[in-house]
Order: structure tokens, then sequence, then C-alpha cells
């Protein structure tokens, strides 16, 4: 058993893999993010699974999506190979004997690969058939897609990138990234010398045979290490391969055959990072911190100077300050007389003639025809899927009564995209560009997938050439994944929400569609910024402010009114959408051009569910209601339960214990807002005079523990999820209630 259990032990691939944990353990993240993210460990809110485990091509989860993700990783798998081979080969210059040494050592180095592999096909598998609905067939077709690509990459690598030969490219590359040069410019000293020979009695021949060390022809060590530095430019020359395909992947992304799948760029994104990892190290030695510091200076003095931004702009407005058209001032005296109490008269009475067009439009005679008002909350694509079935399936069974007779749309994040989709819509069937507002293929269009556009974007551009330019409306702006996300909405909804900010202006004040206030959050000082095209300085601060003629609240800025000289109602409506759901990280933070720059983000950090604006709105426009409105109906669209109650942490081991305090306002931040907003409804139907009806219709998951993820992509699990919630007992009285109101 003893002399067994050493031959093991002293197998080439055992001794491999325990020397990769023992040494350079930082190459074993790559791996470790991969299974936390294939697991839902990682990201899983983001729903980062779904970028690996159902990969989208072309807007399909199909067998050449699964080629490509295949071939991604055997890019992956690969640079692992070469990336360890050359930061261990000192410790293997036995290899440098044998015929095909590279190939020798990539066989033997496969252990982690495979039995990561065959863990992915568990998942995958299990992932595609509970969550995508697919047939086993179909599962397995896919799995042998992805083999395929695999196979196919893994073939071409061994016979093109990683063979010594007589290439035209290799022989220049190995010129200009001859690893020698480059160590000459590094001073060495003796903390860089290591005698850590690998002790490995047997090993796999190319030929899947076990072999002994002992039988390979003995050479010089010299020699040996000579052969095994021929291998060394290769593992440059495929990270340059890598960056090159993801560079031309970001350039050409606006071809549809080029938007490869997420997965792909993000695992060419990796392939990319370790080999920096891998030549930092071998290159660096013991300066390797050093040097890591030095590239991390480097980086911030190039923010700081402006060479790229990482923040993103909304395309449309003009960033371009000239002495005619000075960027305006964001403080408080700018503030201050910008939105005065004039202001603040005049676009109420805007407002109210605004109503009474509507009025005459919807109302007989002189009739009072009953009002609503819109809110939506934010959630990702969950929360624009479930704002828009709600809104379609109840327009339906009152005859296109919900949309005549709402007045105002607002809310936050993936709701608002919903929302917005549901108007322009109607707004097209009005014109007569569609026959039928309520056919099935519009709910199939809101639920399309938006992550994988955004996060191929993020490792193809942002990460690899954040210095792309695109020109629209004759303006110039960089591209980046927030482009990338506009762009997908658009392609989604067939064109639909290709519209300026200032294409609704004339058709809102006449009364013919709904306001719809898009909102966002000032992270320099935590006010609310409102995007529509209608006048809002009535809304810009509370009412009791006008009698504080010193230092009156101004909570709110009005989009259009404080960005006058930059061309606002020029904004496209998707770069207004995506403002208004900029979750932190997955989208980039938007920068306005006022000084200094205004910062937004999501609108969900101040207000999830746009009531705060429609509780004002209602407030100051309830002597109008209550002389023209039979009845007010609030209808708030939310994706989460009203009164649900959030699981608490275990607090029973470390980690809850550190976490929980540090991350209690970020998980329970929906929770916490919800509870303040009841008291906002106790007051609502006092100055409303006992008109105000509130209804709220909510996402009611079918396990209560399976919600569909907060994120930009849903599995068709979830979509039939959201899309029968609408059925719930308390959402069918609801909505009995709403149509009998609105009779």
């Amino acid at each position: 058993m003893r002399k067994t259990l050493q031959s093991i032990y002293y197998f080439f691939p055992v001794q491999l893999l325990l020397l990769h944990f023992r040494k350079y353990q930082v190459l074993l993240v790559f791996w470790i993010i991969l299974i936390a993210t294939i697991t839902g460990n990682f990201a899983e809110h983001f729903g980062a699974a779904s970028l690996f485990l159902a990969p989208e091509y072309l807007g399909q989860i199909n067998f050449v999506s699964m080629v490509l993700l295949g071939g991604a990783m055997a890019v992956f798998i690969m640079t692992w190979h070469i990336t360890t081979f050359i930061i261990h080969s000192k410790r293997i210059p036995f290899m440098g004997a044998a015929r095909h040494s590279f190939l020798v050592y990539c066989l033997n180095n496969s252990v982690l690969p495979i039995v990561f592999l065959i863990f992915y096909s568990f998942i995958s598998i299990r992932f595609q058939l509970y969550y995508e609905h697919t047939t086993a067939y179909q599962a397995l077709t896919l799995q042998l897609g992805f083999y395929l690509g695999l196979l196919i990459i893994t073939v071409i690598s061994f016979a093109y990138f990683f063979r010594v030969s007589r290439d035209l490219l290799k022989v220049l590359l190995s010129k200009i990234t001859n690893p020698s040069r480059i160590r000459e410019i590094i001073p060495y000293d003796t903390l860089d010398y290591e005698i850590d020979i690998l002790r490995a009695k047997t090993y796999l021949s190319e030929y899947f045979v076990i072999k002994k060390f002992a039988d390979l022809e003995p050479y010089p060590a010299k020699l040996l290490n000579t052969i095994l530095r021929r291998h060394h430019r290769n593992a440059i020359f495929a990270t340059i391969v890598a960056y090159f395909v993801l560079l031309l992947s970001g350039i050409f992304m606006e071809e549809p055959l080029l938007r490869f799948p997420a997965g792909v760029g993000f695992l060419f994104l990796f392939s990319i990072t370790m080999g920096i990892v891998g030549s930092v190290k071998y290159f660096l030695k013991s300066w390797e911190a050093i040097g890591w510091i030095l590239f991390a200076v480097a980086m911030y003095w190039m923010v700081h100077y402006k060479l790229f931004d990482l923040r993103s702009i909304a395309y449309g407005l003009d960033y371009h300050a000239t002495a005619q058209k000075p960027q305006p001032v964001y403080d408080y005296d700018h503030l201050y007389h910008l939105f005065s109490k004039e202001r603040y008269e005049h676009d109420k009475k805007g407002e109210e003639a605004r109503l009474d067009k509507w009025k005459n439009n919807v109302g007989k005679g002189d009739t009072c025809p009953p009002l609503v008002v819109i809110t939506i909350s934010g959630g990702g694509s969950r929360s624009a899927y479930w704002a828009f079935r709600n809104l379609q399936y109840i327009d339906s069974l009152s005859n296109g009564k919900l949309f005549n007779n709402t007045v105002l749309i607002t809310g936050a994040s993936g709701g608002m995209i919903g929302g917005a989709y549901w108007r322009s819509i109607h707004d097209a069937y009005k014109d007569g560009t569609i026959k039928n507002p309520y056919a099935a293929k519009y709910q199939e269009n809101i639920g399309k997938d938006l992550l994988n556009s955004i996060v191929f974007s993020l490792a193809t551009i942002d990460l690899i050439s954040p210095f792309n330019k695109i020109s629209i409306a004759g303006y110039s702006y960089t591209r980046d994944r927030g482009y990338a996300m506009e762009q997908e909405i658009i392609r989604n909804t067939e064109g639909l929400l290709d519209k300026n900010i200032g294409d609704f202006k004339e058709k809102e004040s006449n009364g013919n569609v709904p306001e719809m206030i898009i909102n966002g959050t000032i992270v320099n000082d935590g006010r609310k910024l409102m995007i529509s095209s209608q006048p809002l300085g009535f809304l810009t601060r509370p009412a009791y402010s006008l009698q504080d003629g010193t230092n009156p609240t101004i909570d709110a800025v009005d989009f259009a009114t404080f960005f006058a000289g930059q061309n606002p109602y020029n904004m496209r409506l998707s770069s207004a959408l995506r403002m208004n759901a900029t979750f932190p990280y997955i989208l980039p933070v938007v920068k306005l051009p006022s000084q200094p720059q205004m910062n937004l983000m999501d609108a969900g950090l101040r207000d999830n569910f746009g009531i705060e604006v429609a509780s004002r709105y209602m407030y100051v426009m309830r002597d109008w209601m209550e002389k023209n409105t039979s009845n007010v109906i609030y209808l708030e669209i939310r994706d989460t339960k009203e009164y649900e109650m959030v699981p608490a942490s275990g607090g029973g081991n470390l980690w809850d214990m550190l976490s929980d305090p540090a991350f209690v306002v970020q998980n329970k931040w929906e929770v916490f807002q919800s509870y303040y907003h009841t008291y906002l409804k106790d007051y609502a139907p006092f100055f409303m005079n006992g008109k105000l009806n509130i209804i709220s219709l909510q996402y009611f998951p079918q396990e209560s523990t399976k919600t569909a993820e907060l994120n930009f992509h849903l599995t068709q699990k979830e979509k039939e999820d959201i899309y029968s919630s609408v059925y719930h007992p308390v959402n069918a009285e609801a909505i009995k209630v709403l149509l009998r109101l609105l009779k």
C-alpha cells in the first residue's frame, strides 16, 4: 500500500497539482472565480451564472453559442497551461528532454481543467433543464457544441500557436518579445534564484502511456532550460492574439455576428489577465510587488489627467462648453435662483393647462374622468417584465382606458424601461405604425436579455480599449457598456425606444400620451434628477419652502431646465432610461456637463418606487384633481411584496457577524424604503379629500424562496413565473377594483 501511495504521490500530474496550490496561488483565483460564478456564489444577483451556463448568441441559446463558449474555454485552458509552464519551467528542467515537451506538460497539467469541465457540464445541464426548460436532447446537443468548440480551438492551438516553428510572424514576435531581452534590463539578485526541482518519477506521455523520467535521455541542464525557453515567447504571442480578438470584437460590436456571448469575452479577458500576471511574475520575480504598485500609480495618474474616464455620458447631450453656452454651475445659489417661486408657479400653471387638454381628450362633455398616476419599482429586467405584463394585461381588459386615463408614469430602474416601452407601443398604435398593441411579441421583447451586451462590452471595450469614439446627433462620444445596453434596448424593442426626450414633448403637452418622469440620483449630494419633456419646477421643492424666503429646500433638479443650454431635448430616451437604471458597477456612473460635473446613478438609491415624485405631484395638483376628476387612482406596480419578511442572517458564524453590519443598508434598502413610504400613503388620502384610491400590484413568485433574480437577464422559468403572477388572488382582486374605478 505504501509503495502504491508513493507511486501516486510522485506521479507528475499529482506533483503539478500540488505545485499550483503550493506556489503562486494567485493563478488559482481565476478557477475559483469561474467555479463560484457557475455555482451562483459569485455575482449571483447580477445573473453572472447564465453567461456561462446558458450563453446567448444572436439572441438565442443555441449550438453555435455553446461552440463559441467552448472555444473561449479552450483559449483559457491553454493560457493556463502556457502561463504555468513558463513560471514553473525551472522546476521541471527534465521536461526539455521529452520530444514534445509542451504537449506532454499540458497532458500532465490537465487534472484541474478536466475536473472543472466535468463539474461545469453537470451544472450547465442542470441549469438548462431546470431554468431554461430545454429538453434532455437539447441540453446534450448544447454540451456537444461546447466540447466541439473546445476541441477545435485546442487542435488549432497545438497546430499553430504552441509549437516552435519558422512562421514569419513568430520570428518577428520572438525578436520583439524575447524574454531574455526584457530580463536584461531588470535587476536580479539572489532573492530571485530558487532551487526547487519538482520530485516526479513518472509521467503521462503523449501516447497516454505512463513512463519513467529516468528513461529519458540525459542532457545538460543548461541545454534543457534553453529548449524550454523557446516556448516562452508563445505565451506572449497567445496573450497578444487574445487581446486583438477582444479589441476587434469591441470595435465591430455593432455587427451582430461579432457580438459574441459575454462568457466568451470574459474568458478571453481572464486569459489576457492570467498571461499578464504570469509575465509579471516571470520577469519581475522579487520585484513583483513594486511592479504592481507602479502600475496602480500609472493608472491613477492616467485617470487624474483624463487620459481616460471610467464614467459614462448621456448620448445626445451637448458636452462642449462655449462662451455663449457655458456649462451650468451646480451649487445651491444657482439652484436657488433657477428654481424660484416664480418658476414654481409658472410650471404649475403649465401642468394644469396640460391636464385641461387631457380632460378634453378623455372626458365626455362636462364629465369628470378618473385620473391615473402610475409608479413602477426598480428591479432590472424582472421589474421591466412585470411592469409591462401588468400594463398590457390591464389595458387590454379595460379596452385602452388605462392608457388613456393615465397622466403620469414615474418610478425607477428597470421598471421604467417596461413603462416607457408600453407608452411607445401605444403611441405607435395611435400613429398607425403598428396594428395590435397587445401582441404577445411585445411581452417577449421586453424579456430579452440585456446582460450579455453589457458584460461583453465591459470585457471588449471598457477594460480593453476605453478610447472608442462614436458620433450621435452631431456630437462625438466615447463608447462603453452604457452605450451597448442602450443599443440592445433599442434592438430588443424593435426601434420603438429609439427616440429623443423631445420627441414626446408636443404629445405630452396636448394630453395625448402620459407624461413620463424618469429619475436619477445625483451622487454629489443625494438630490433627485428628474428627466421629462415637460417643465417640472413645481416638483423641485416642497410646497412649504415657498414660505421660506432665506434658505428654501431644493431637493430635486429639473433636467431640461438646468441643462437648457446643452440641448437637453436632444438626449436619447434610452440614455435617460439607462441613467435611471445605473446599478453600481454593472453600469458606469454617468457624468453630466455641469461645473462641477454632476454624477448620476440609479434612481433606486433615492426612491426605488417613485412614490416621492408621485405624492408631491398629486399634492401640488390636488385642487385641480378635486374639481376635474371623478376619482384619482394611484397604481403602484412593484416587483417585490410590500410587507415581505426578509430572512435574518444566520449570525452563527464569523462572516455573518462581520458582514451583516457592513451590508445591512445595501441588502435591506428596498425594505427600508417600503416602510417609509407607508407614511406618505397615510397622508395622501387627506389632501385628496377622499378621492384617492391606492392600488398595489405585487410580484408573488410561485415558490416564495425562489424569486426571479434582480439583474438584466431572465431565464425561461423566471419569465413564466413573473407572467403568471398577475393571476395571484391578491393581484386579481386589485385588478377587479381598478377596472371598476376606471368605468
